[in-house]
């Protein structure tokens, strides 16, 4: 596990560690400023697929932060990444938005509801009951069950709502298949992420605000961990883990050097 002084790359999530409901957190603007002046390979990384990496950097600019689009990784990216891997120029039913669909279409994949290899599951804020229906019966005849990422909820204005997760389990329930997840706190985002900056575990460090994600793939992937507080984490939640970061900070401010 290497120091921070030994750290070439950064990982980064990005909602509570650089942003917090489209507002920079302190010292996030010029961390990123930080890396891009002195040509630091980073990757901002969520679990969310709804988003290309085009619409999530036009997010970020209008919330303040300077983040180029290859500089985006997402759980769509590494599901795409992955599918490719494992079946070139494969066939996806898909469950999900322009982030995913675009993703496996770029990765080289054909959308249909005929005999695909898989069926991807995503965020998406419209879940239809015949989309679902119809992944069931696939998965019943053979397709792989892929879900982009595990969480079960995500934010919203009014309050959780319904996410990958929740619908993955009722396909489950109806198919007896659990899917395989590629998103995190599956190391392999963190190893789709690192192939992408051409990074090595030994000298890269990931920095987020969850211990149960970001926290435990970071260690499984061999990245330094760096917890930032501004997310959901306080240290009765720390105290809960088996495991624990090789730093902590109150925020992504303490990484910005004057």
């Amino acid at each position: 596990m290497a120091d921070r002084g030994a750290i070439e790359s950064w990982l980064t999530d990005m909602d509570g560690v650089l942003v917090h409901e489209n507002t920079p957190l302190p010292g996030a603007v010029e961390l990123i400023a930080q890396w891009r002046d002195r040509g630091t390979p980073f990757l901002v990384l969520t679990n969310n697929s709804i988003f290309t990496p085009r619409d999530l950097a036009a997010r970020l600019r209008a919330s303040g932060l300077d983040v180029p689009e290859e500089s985006i990784w997402t759980s769509a990216l590494a599901t795409a990444d992955f599918c490719a891997s494992q079946i070139p120029n494969g066939r996806a039913y898909v469950i999900g938005e322009a982030g995913l669909t675009t993703a496996l279409h770029e990765a080289g994949f054909i959308m249909t509801e005929t005999d695909p290899d898989y069926v991807v599951v995503g965020e998406t804020r419209n879940y239809s009951f015949d989309a679902i229906t119809k992944a069931i019966r696939l998965i019943g005849q053979g397709a792989r069950f892929i879900a982009t990422n595990p969480d079960a909820t995500g934010p919203s204005a009014e309050g959780p709502m319904p996410a990958t997760g929740a619908i993955s389990a009722l396909i489950t329930k109806a198919t007896g298949k659990e899917p395989y997840v590629v998103g995190k706190p599956n190391p392999m985002m963190f190893r789709s992420a690192m192939n992408r900056i051409g990074a090595h575990s030994e000298t890269t460090a990931m920095i987020g605000d969850r211990m149960d994600t970001d926290i435990v793939a970071g260690i499984e992937a061999g990245l330094h961990t760096v917890l930032v507080m501004t997310g959901i984490s306080d240290d009765r939640e720390i105290e809960k883990y088996p495991f624990r970061p090789d730093e902590i900070l109150a925020g992504v401010h303490e990484l910005v050097e004057s």
